[in-house]
């Protein structure tokens, strides 16, 4: 059962000029994207920076301004609401943002920061018990409540705003580059965090990242976006085993293998060139200006939708069937490693001041 369904997804900024000779122009942040998050389950959104993630991500919780398009959430566009219906509709989907001490006032004590969102949508509760089984969940002590953000750990901060997250009890929660700014240790714990919670309270994840390998471990379908679009969108274990698009194949190609006999002899994409401008983006596929497979026909006059090549594996690209049984096979790419066996365990770490 889908609970997140986007059709043609668009947010785009108008530029002002900046004298009487600079027209301005509009910059294509999100640019017709369709994605699906089912019932319980984690969609890993990834691709290079500016390719628009993080604005997707506001923009299906209304935090950015829908230009086209929809949002449907358990069948109710929310692109369409307003005023107290979006409000209502806000319990059910959060967000844990990439920077915590940003996101945390800083002159609330941690009690105040948990139960700010239940206050604002009228919910009575027992604010002590609350706090304390909150700070429980995310594996911080209750003492944590008496104090303030600038007193904890990136990691520990990252945990508090976990804990805000789920105060409402939503059923989806976006995070936007939930570990970026964490040590490695720290890292694996907060996923297996989000990945406890998730088997715990059963609400589905849109998890926004640029590390391949963290968006394998922890998503069970993966997205990957270019310029404003999807490109791919497959299960997890399908998209890194065959990846079918040939920017999702650049992409694999720079994940480091932790084994230096694969890692010298895998197959290298190395793109040319810089990503276009979403201010000027180009005719037809938007990759094609970089795509060491581009055709002269239709690559440049038509941009391609994404279409399933059976088992749900979408691809956008007009010649992807021509090229998957030449030397485009997908077999030539290393399956990328994944960092549950070393994860470390979730209970209470005892972390590093950063």
């Amino acid at each position: 059962m889908s609970l997140l369904e986007v059709h043609g997804l668009k947010v785009h900024y108008p530029l002002r000029g900046r004298s009487l000779f600079d027209r301005g122009g509009t910059v294509k942040a999100v640019d017709g994207v369709d994605l699906r998050i089912e019932e319980g389950r984690t969609l890993g959104l990834v691709g290079e920076s500016g390719c628009g993630k993080s604005t997707l991500g506001k923009a299906i919780l209304r935090l950015a301004p829908i230009t086209e398009g929809t949002v449907g959430f358990d069948g109710t566009d929310v692109a369409g609401l307003s005023g107290e219906p979006l409000r209502t509709m806000r319990r059910q989907m959060q967000m844990v943002f990439q920077d915590p001490l940003a996101s945390l006032n800083p002159r609330q004590s941690v009690a105040t920061l948990l139960t700010e969102p239940l206050r604002a949508h009228g919910i009575r509760v027992d604010a002590t018990a609350t706090v304390r089984t909150l700070l429980d969940q995310v594996g911080l002590p209750a003492s944590a409540a008496r104090k303030y953000p600038h007193e904890f750990s990136g990691g520990q901060r990252q945990r508090l705003g976990i804990a805000r997250a789920i105060a409402l009890g939503p059923r989806l929660i976006v995070a936007d580059e939930p570990v970026s700014a964490l040590d490695v240790s720290i890292q694996a714990q907060i996923l297996n965090l989000m990945e406890q919670l998730q088997r715990e309270q059963g609400f589905s994840y849109l998890v926004i990242a640029h590390d391949l390998a963290v968006v394998r471990h922890v998503s069970h379908d993966v997205a990957v976006m270019y310029l404003g679009g999807v490109v791919e969108q497959a299960d997890s274990d399908t998209l890194c085993r065959e990846p079918l698009h040939p920017y999702t194949r650049a992409l694999m190609s720079a994940v480091p293998i932790p084994d230096p006999v694969i890692e010298r002899g895998r197959e290298r994409i190395v793109l040319q060139g810089d990503p276009p401008s979403p201010v000027a983006p180009p005719a037809g596929c938007r990759f094609h200006t970089r795509c060491p497979l581009r055709q002269e026909t239709r690559c440049h006059d038509e941009r391609p939708t994404l279409r399933d090549l059976g088992g749900g594996h979408l691809v956008a690209c007009h010649w992807v069937e021509r090229f998957v049984a030449g030397p485009y096979a997908a077999g030539s790419l290393p399956v990328l490693p994944t960092p549950s066996a070393t994860a470390a365990p979730v209970p209470r770490p005892e972390e590093n001041r950063s």
